[in-house]
């Protein structure tokens, strides 16, 4: 039996932005792994009346509604009692959660506070869920043909409850499966992108195909409904070879894999060593390579030579050139790449410079230009960009293309 599902955040530090609300995602991700439906998610802030208009509605609505958040011990923490209360169930003590609850506090080395003894109820009826990483028990209430769920708000207890417990319960309701993999896309335009793929775009059925937008460029997210993994699997494939061809050396990943987790993984395949010279990026291209374990074994020195003084002094940079090209230039960006790959004594040397803004910038030299260059081996590439956006976002901007250039250098 296929079901429809709705997801209910519960907390008014959802609703100010205060807290980023991981968990509707978690759980979405592991609907759609059993093929179950998911049709709606919304967010309540801890208000009873509008937790229970929103418990009513989502129930006219669907069959199955999981509710995070609001479990805990605080006078805030309402949802156990506005389920109990909507559905029309008296909330009994749990002897046994109590216990637990008792057990969990002995274990920290920390007195249990009254105000817990509200977790070791639960509406008549209902079947609880033990909590091994918190004291939030949760919840399933089947209500004839309806079932709500409540999971603590805490990711770190909610995950593994979901995991564990609810995704071999709501196993029987799942048709087939869904699954998604992921294209991770940079260096090429949105437009662009979608133009080139477009009529599998227009023509996609099953498996779909969806284009977003990323802070570290674009993905391209196919899925595909199936009876199996392994069917699901080949139909993702079939169509991944068709945007493969389209786009190429564009698609840099798939899934969770970042720019930065490419080039150290290739650096590594390939044995090579990087050094690394910046000075619009302020050490974030150093920042978000050393972000990769294992890094250290490939990138002995990275230095930041903000000024035109420690370009030269530093890194040998010729003053001839800042004086005639200017310190945003190919030529000075060259120099430092050769500079740097000199004194660390590397196979890859990376220089970057530009102007992050938001002053600084000329009609010839605006605000958002960048030159990154790659002496690889004695091979020099380089390249030109006219980036946009705030300075932050500059920087972040010119970081990705110098790693998306050095994924494209080192080849093997």
């Amino acid at each position: 039996m296929t079901i429809k599902a709705e997801i209910l955040s519960v907390g008014t530090e959802l609703l100010l932005g205060d807290i980023v609300n991981t968990n509707a995602r978690f759980i979405s991700k592991g609907l759609a792994s059993l093929g179950i439906h998911l049709y709606r998610q919304g967010v309540v802030g801890d208000n009873p009346l509008r937790i229970k208009e929103e418990i009513i509605n989502s129930l006219e609505r669907s069959d199955l509604l999981i509710i995070t958040g609001g479990l805990g011990p605080t006078t805030d923490d309402l949802t156990r009692e506005v389920v109990a209360e909507t559905l029309n169930r008296p909330l009994i003590q749990v002897p046994e959660i109590l216990e637990g609850i008792q057990a969990f506090f002995n274990s920290i080395g920390v007195e249990m506070e009254k105000s817990n003894v509200k977790q070791s109820y639960i509406p008549q009826g209902a079947t609880w869920l033990e909590n091994n990483n918190g004291t939030s028990p949760g919840l399933i209430v089947e209500e004839k043909e309806k079932k709500v769920i409540l999971l603590p708000g805490p990711p770190k207890e909610m995950e593994p409850m979901f995991e564990k417990q609810i995704l071999p319960y709501l196993s029987r309701y799942g048709s087939g499966i869904l699954k998604s993999k992921i294209l991770n896309v940079f260096g090429i335009g949105e437009s662009t992108m979608e133009a080139r793929v477009e009529d599998i775009l227009e023509e996609q059925t099953n498996p779909t195909v969806a284009p977003y937008c990323m802070e570290q460029g674009l993905i391209l997210r196919v899925t595909a409904k199936a009876e199996s993994e392994e069917e699901a699997n080949r139909e993702i494939a079939v169509v991944e070879k068709k945007l493969r061809e389209r786009l190429g050396e564009y698609i840099y990943g798939v899934n969770n894999e970042s720019l930065e987790e490419v080039v150290v993984s290739k650096l590594k395949q390939y044995n090579e060593s990087i050094g690394i010279a910046e000075s619009c990026t302020g050490g974030m291209l150093a920042a978000t390579l050393t972000g990769v374990p294992g890094v250290s074994d490939l990138f002995p020195l990275g230095i930041t030579t903000y000024s035109n003084e420690s370009k030269v002094k530093i890194l040998g940079v010729s003053e001839e050139t800042i004086r005639q090209k200017g310190a945003v230039s190919s030529e000075t960006a060259i120099e430092m790449a050769k500079r740097i790959r000199a004194l660390s004594n590397t196979t890859i040397g990376v220089g970057v410079t530009g102007i992050a803004g938001p002053t600084g910038g000329s009609i010839e030299k605006p605000v958002g230009l960048i030159y990154i260059a790659i002496d690889y081996r004695g091979e020099i590439h380089h390249i030109k960009k006219q980036l946009f956006g705030k300075r932050n976002e500059i920087r972040r901007r010119a970081t990705n293309h110098s790693l998306d250039l050095i994924r494209k250098v080192v080849k093997g």
